[in-house]
């Protein structure tokens, strides 16, 4: 593949430079890493395809670790997952409500 030029200010350049340093590559690597980690909207998942998967998360956990999971539990952990994600929880207390085996 042919390479090509990205313009990008100097203080641009000098940070991936070093950043590159640190990681031991080149910016180029760097950049091409950088790129490909980040999905683009056509990578993601479509709603219906989201769905589908937590659909098949909440059967999965319903057969084979607990049959008593309900709709009342996917909401709550869809919530935790939500708080911790905007930052609302930051840490989880090992409670004994959490260590209830099933």
């Amino acid at each position: 593949m042919a390479d090509t030029t990205i313009k990008v200010t100097t203080e641009t350049r000098d940070r991936l430079a070093g950043l590159a340093a640190e990681r031991g590559t080149t910016v180029k690597e760097l950049v091409e890493e950088m790129a490909g980690a980040r999905p683009t909207e056509a990578d993601r998942p479509t709603e219906a395809e989201r769905k589908a998967r937590a659909d098949a998360a909440f059967e999965y956990i319903k057969t084979h670790i607990r049959p008593d999971f309900s709709e009342a539990d996917r909401i709550a952990g869809r919530k935790l997952m939500d708080d911790l994600a905007a930052g609302r929880i930051t840490e989880l207390v090992d409670d004994e409500q959490w260590t209830d085996a099933a």
